[in-house]
């Protein structure tokens, strides 16, 4: 499935299996004026000729592929189009899946029985700079970055530093409310400035941390011990 692309659209590759989820995809993405489904692939190694193709907004991956893992697509896509914002989108819903996807570049994870109105939402969060993820993956991230979460088969990194000095006390702040979840809008009212305000520490803090993220920021700050315990 090809269109015609409108430089005011949300550009999309689909790569997932599953037919009635890609109906449900179809269906909704025909209905949002701002984006459009390029093509749809429905295994790995469709996926993975994708990458020949040009750049697109956003990249949708299913984990489970009939033919091997859509990590693999999340890795190959991280590398060769910097600029697209990759979702994941799964029935799995454990911790090792969850990292390694978020470690081989995907910045929003949602689990496959959200609603598609919320997947359309989620999309344009993405697209805006965000990082969705749902509240069960959310809490799984954390629940393991507090029992001291290192991804298997991965050589110890080198020490990281561990001074809280890197990030400004206001950094800190807003990173603290990340963290747990609160939007940009949100983090703005707690700390009563506005939200450019908010957009420009956050920036700042993806910055020093070397990431482009949230959910990588929030891992990384965790490994430099920046986070409150």
């Amino acid at each position: 499935m090809r269109h015609p692309r409108n430089p005011n659209q949300i550009t999309i590759y689909l790569v997932d299996d599953d037919l009635s989820f890609q109906r449900a995809m179809v269906g909704a993405l025909e209905a949002a004026p701002d984006m459009a489904l390029l093509a749809i692939a429905g295994s790995r190694t469709e996926g993975m000729m994708l990458m020949d193709a040009p750049p697109v907004d956003v990249l949708i991956v299913d984990l489970g592929l009939p033919d091997g893992s859509g990590i693999d697509i999340i890795a190959a896509a991280h590398e060769r189009w910097p600029t697209c914002n990759i979702m994941v989108s799964t029935t799995f819903g454990d911790e090792l899946h969850v990292m390694q996807s978020l470690m081989a570049g995907a910045a929003g994870y949602l689990l496959k029985d959200s609603a598609p109105p919320s997947m359309l939402n989620e999309i344009r969060t993405l697209h805006a700079g965000g990082s969705p993820i749902s509240p069960l993956i959310a809490r799984k991230i954390l629940l393991r970055f507090r029992d001291g979460y290192q991804p298997e088969e991965e050589a110890p990194a080198a020490s990281a530093p561990t001074s809280r000095n890197s990030l400004s006390l206001r950094e800190r702040e807003v990173l603290e409310y990340i963290t747990k979840g609160f939007t940009t809008v949100e983090i703005a009212a707690l700390m009563s400035v506005s939200h450019h305000t908010v957009s420009t520490f956050v920036r700042r803090i993806y910055a020093k941390l070397e990431v482009n993220s949230k959910a990588e920021a929030i891992y990384e700050a965790n490994a430099r011990g920046l986070l409150a315990r």
